[in-house]
């Protein structure tokens, strides 16, 4: 009969005044080795009853039954397996093996926990022994483990069979939504030298608002009110950040200021918007097929939502030769209309959508595509994650017109640095330049003039009569 959880205190002798003695010593050694075999001998002969397990029950079979009725199924193999093969497990080791192996069989094994854990942003496997996660904009190291490269291999081919694709040597790079919404992008060798690697970047299932934000030191009172105003007013916006800076999360914030009764057509890589309108029509892109054909591009997507009479367009991500379509569109009557882009800096973002609209036409001048750009936008937000692990908006500016060959920004609002606090999180301030912007009549149109010009600090002129 083999014991588990159970430390060997009978094995190690008194403590003695003098810790050099060399019996002493040899006796502690002796006891520590005890204690790893047990703990080596508890993995044995759980890895003995998950391979059981995986031979009684059949994996077609396993996916086609409730998860509950799997868990009841396997707890009952697990106990079973146990008494037959005299292993003592108690009820907490006998239920925590139950849902792994569960876990396995239906799931990303040892991630799945993580997947349902709230406070998880994003899962980084780097091989099988190294497992990070992002809370609260900080990377993790975490205790969880795969067995070995097969079984990282396991769970990526399995999530890559879940949407008709696959992962191997011929093919070794995945883009991939899980059933939950949450990207994953997979790696593998020969390209990966660690091994196969997984990013998973989960699908939040709570609507931020823009009171979240401000309570999270995201943005200020003041600016909450400017943006919603913004995007209630039909202004054209591009959210620009690096990765995981919220773009999104903030793009979705600003999609709840749109009036019901609007066509909204989104268009993404991966679906994660949450707009919460009734009147939405949801386009994703699609990999090329297993031959290579098939593929349907966000520029296609953006072609045919032209002809599908929406009020706005709502673009994930503009990173291509779809940046021209949707300065187009923002130019022929489809004001309101979003996007994001990944830049340093709200003049970088207008750099980057000047080169992907090359990448699509080639024979503009660069006049002329400044010319559309300026046309078409009227506000560039600038979010970044900073060092204290919060995202901010550090930078809200309008795009006032073309001077020359430049692109004239004026600077809204801007996150002033200021210090650090003592519990590590930076200290800083909102600051409102209490310019007049070039959109004015827009907002005055929609009748926020007075509140917009509040929200900036600048006071009305009064008008005599």
């Amino acid at each position: 009969m083999v014991q588990f959880g159970k430390k060997i205190a009978e094995e190690t002798p008194a403590a003695e005044p003098k810790p050099t003695n060399p019996q002493r010593v040899e006796t502690e050694a002796a006891g520590d080795a005890l204690v790893k075999a047990s703990v080596a001998t508890m993995s044995e002969a759980k890895d003995f009853i998950r391979d059981q397990i995986f031979m009684r029950i059949e994996p077609l079979v396993a996916v086609r039954i409730s998860k509950q009725e799997l868990m009841a199924f396997v707890y009952k193999l697990v106990a079973e397996i146990a008494n037959d093969r005299k292993i003592l497990l108690n009820q907490d080791e006998q239920r925590l093996l139950g849902i792994s192996i569960v876990d396995e069989m239906v799931g990303l094994g040892p991630i799945e926990p993580l997947l349902r854990d709230a406070t998880v942003a994003d899962i980084l496997v780097n091989g099988p022994r190294m497992i990070y996660v992002e809370r609260r904009g900080k990377l993790q190291l975490t205790k969880l483990q795969f067995r070995s490269d097969a079984h990282v291999l396991h769970v990526a081919q399995r999530i890559a069979s879940s949407i008709g694709r696959r992962i191997d040597e011929s093919s070794p790079m995945l883009d991939a939504r899980l059933a939950d919404g949450s990207r994953v992008n997979v790696i593998i060798p020969p390209l990966s030298l660690k091994g196969p690697c997984l990013s998973i970047r989960k699908f939040s299932k709570t609507m931020m608002h823009f009171s979240n934000f401000v309570a999270s030191g995201t943005i200020s009172s003041q600016l909450a009110k400017a943006l919603e105003i913004a995007a209630r007013c039909r202004l054209n916006i591009i959210i620009s950040g690096g990765t995981g800076s919220g773009k999104t999360t903030l793009l979705n914030a600003l999609s709840s200021m749109i009036d019901p009764g609007e066509r909204i057509i989104t268009i993404e890589d991966a679906a994660e918007l949450q707009l919460q309108q009734a009147h939405v029509i949801s386009l994703e892109t699609r990999p090329p097929n297993l031959e290579g054909r098939g593929e349907i591009n966000q520029r296609s997507l953006m072609v045919n939502a032209l002809r599908m009479r929406p009020d706005r367009i709502i673009v994930g991500e503009v990173r291509g030769s779809e940046a021209f379509d949707m300065m187009q569109a923002m130019n022929t009557g489809h004001n309101g209309s979003m996007s994001t882009v990944h830049s340093n800096s709200a003049r970088d973002a207008l750099g980057r959508i000047e080169n992907m609209i090359l990448m699509g036409t080639g024979n503009l001048p660069m006049r002329a595509i400044r010319t559309q750009i300026t046309s078409a936008l009227d506000l560039v937000i600038h979010t970044e994650r900073m060092r204290d692990g919060v995202r901010r908006v550090t930078e809200v500016v309008e795009v006032v017109g073309l001077e020359g060959e430049v692109i004239t920004l004026g600077t809204l609002f801007k996150y002033q640095f200021d210090g650090e606090n003592p519990d590590g999180t930076l200290r800083g301030s909102f600051e409102a330049t209490q310019v007049r912007p070039h959109f004015l009549p827009r907002i005055e149109y929609f009748g926020f003039g007075s509140a917009f010009l509040q929200a900036l600090g600048v006071k009305e002129q009064k008008v005599e009569a």
